[in-house]
């Protein structure tokens, strides 16, 4: 039940949790409503963090300190006009901290939110926009009815009502989106943009939905659990496996775009695209299995994966190289490779996946590890990095998806490896024997540059790691072989590496990861536009593969660019979830024609 705000300037003596926070969202609303924008910045601490996920900004951005707070009020207040600030439960308090969920309403619409209160003033705040007033989600007690009762001689199925718009979108009628990738990340996509009423059209170039995960390598299963992983309105029955292999996952994902009916182009490749600054269209051309279409959406969006394409290394002597090479995104699986001498380059997930899948299958494989890495239990991860919020425990515990999702996004990215250097270091104690064991080994190991572990190499670089479920036990006992070092070349046979270390090979899979997302935006509508919008991913953290300055978000991410109308949405399966979300309103708002002036749109530092 949504809690009624009291009176501000209780005795202090009486100031529980509630009236404590119900004080400071009275006070703080007061000051909003009357744009005294330095009282308002005056209730946050001198340290503090403002993360907004479009709710004032209409983009996704944190502010920090009262500075700022002043900032941001100063330009967006007179717009936003934000009011009816509430507790939705009871806040509760821990270690001098208060903390409570909110909810509130903009001029545009209503929002969620999160506040850490300590004595200086608000250390935390989370915004977000949840919904957009009069283009609500036909969902709950306003779900469309379906069935049209009465005679009507004129009448259209839904059958006939969906071949109708199959036939017309992309053809004699235009979307307004043009979604490219149809993955995880587009798929979730299509079925927000769908519910919120926006002509929008997916292209995958694959025959099916879900063929980017069934076309990966036949051992590959999601390494994050279950309930990390569901999609918008239709989450996973409780019935479906902790870690789902890949095809169950296409299987899934196949299903879903036609249960939720995302208009979905299959065989679909994106030729080439173009922005017109006056008309303020796209010119999207694509073939459609053989049939060259031209569209004109006014957004575009790339949903190609976070990771961008794939990083093929060229070393001397690849080309005389005579048995088998490719990059591990294109790798077939290992039945192949029975008694074959395999070298796969690299050591994070799928480096080891590879590796442990061939070892399997009878081949004698090597690694080579080129730099260090961090590696982490699957059951360790699960237990002490997730399960507070992701898992069985969490759910019985009364915690939603939903929630999880927001206390995730609750923590500013500045301080969020102060809550990891706990967790990883439980890890390491619990782990001690295997972490002595993998590295006599000989396997280089790291916790990060800060020990903050997995989650923060996962935000500032997406690489450098891998959730252990199994492999890396076949590296420390020896099974799979190490070699360290950079590759020098390749003769007819082998790897050579910077040492002169020679590693005969009848395989070499080459697991060097993937470059920045905007680097499809370099093979789809030009360089200068990839580069007008910079590079993709990353905190500015200063850290290993993330170079600062501090940018406080993800670069670009499910935000405004600095190309008009061009958007990209990548991630995880929980990423393409929670973010979807807030991509959807944006691009929704501007369908609908509101006003959505970007507060901090992201200065580009780095092209790639």
């Amino acid at each position: 039940m949504t809690q009624t705000v009291q009176p501000a300037h209780a005795d202090p003596a009486e100031m529980t949790p509630q009236r404590r926070v119900d004080a400071w969202l009275a006070d703080f609303e007061a000051a909003l409503s009357a744009r005294d924008v330095r009282r308002a910045a005056g209730m946050f601490a001198v340290d503090s963090f403002w993360r907004d996920l479009i709710a004032f900004t209409w983009n996704i951005k944190t502010v920090e300190g009262r500075d700022g707070v002043t900032d941001m009020l100063t330009s967006r207040l007179d717009d936003i006009d934000p009011s009816g600030f509430r507790t939705s439960e009871p806040p509760e308090e821990a270690d001098g901290v208060t903390s409570a969920w909110l909810e509130f309403e903009t001029a545009a619409g209503r929002g969620r939110g999160h506040l850490r209160l300590t004595d200086e003033g608000a250390w935390t705040l989370l915004t977000t926009l949840y919904e957009l007033k009069g283009h609500e989600e036909p969902r709950g007690e306003y779900r469309p009815k379906g069935a049209v009762h009465g005679a009507d001689p004129d009448r259209r199925t839904w059958a006939d009502q969906r071949a109708d718009e199959d036939a017309e979108l992309g053809y004699t009628r235009q979307p307004y989106v043009v979604v490219v990738g149809g993955g995880q990340g587009g798929i979730a996509l299509g079925a927000r943009l769908r519910q919120l009423g926006v002509p929008a059209l997916v292209v995958e170039r694959n025959p099916r939905a879900g063929d980017s995960w069934r076309n990966r390598y036949k051992t590959l299963c999601l390494h994050d659990p279950v309930w990390y992983d569901h999609l918008p309105y239709l989450p996973f029955p409780d019935t479906w496996p902790v870690f789902a292999p890949k095809d169950k996952i296409g299987d899934w994902l196949e299903m879903y775009t036609r249960v939720m009916e995302v208009p979905y182009w299959t065989s679909t490749t994106c030729t080439s695209a173009s922005y017109d600054e006056e008309t303020g269209e796209w010119t999207v051309r694509v073939d459609r299995d053989g049939e060259q279409i031209t569209l004109r959406p006014k957004q575009l969006v790339l949903a190609t994966g976070m990771s961008g394409k794939p990083n093929l290394p060229s070393f001397p002597g690849q080309e005389r190289f005579t048995g088998d090479q490719h990059h591990s995104s294109a790798h077939p699986g290992p039945e192949a490779y029975r008694g074959k001498r395999a070298v796969v380059v690299g050591s994070n997930n799928s480096a080891h996946d590879i590796c442990a899948a061939l070892w399997e299958s009878g081949a004698d494989v090597t690694m080579v590890q080129r730099s260090s890495t961090h590696i982490v239990k699957s059951d360790s991860l699960m237990e002490l990095g997730l399960g507070d919020l992701y898992s069985e425990r969490a759910v019985a515990g009364g915690m939603t998806t939903q929630k999880a999702d927001l206390t995730f996004a609750s923590l500013p990215y500045r301080i969020m490896h102060e809550f990891q250097i706990p967790v990883y270091s439980a890890i390491a104690e619990r782990d001690a024997d295997f972490y002595r064991r993998l590295e006599a080994a000989g396997f280089r190991h790291d916790w990060g540059d800060d020990g903050s572990g997995l989650f923060m190499k996962y935000l500032r670089r997406g690489s450098g790691y891998y959730i252990d479920v199994g492999a890396a036990e076949l590296v420390a006992n020896g099974d799979i072989k190490l070699a360290h070092g950079e590759v020098r070349e390749l003769t007819e046979d082998s790897v050579v590496l910077a040492d002169g270390t020679e590693l005969e090979a009848d395989l070499v899979v080459y697991a060097t990861g993937y470059g920045s997302m905007n680097g499809w935006a370099a093979d789809l509508i030009g360089q200068d536009v990839a580069d007008k919008v910079g590079k993709c991913w990353g905190l500015g953290s200063d850290t290993t593969k993330d170079p600062g300055p501090w940018e406080g978000e993800q670069r670009n991410m499910w935000k405004p660019t600095q190309q008009d109308g061009l958007w990209f949405h990548g991630g995880n399966l929980h990423q393409s979830r929670h973010y979807s979300l807030y991509l959807a309103l944006q691009l929704k708002a501007r369908w609908a024609g509101i006003p959505t002036p970007v507060y901090g749109l992201q200065e580009v530092h780095h092209l790639s």
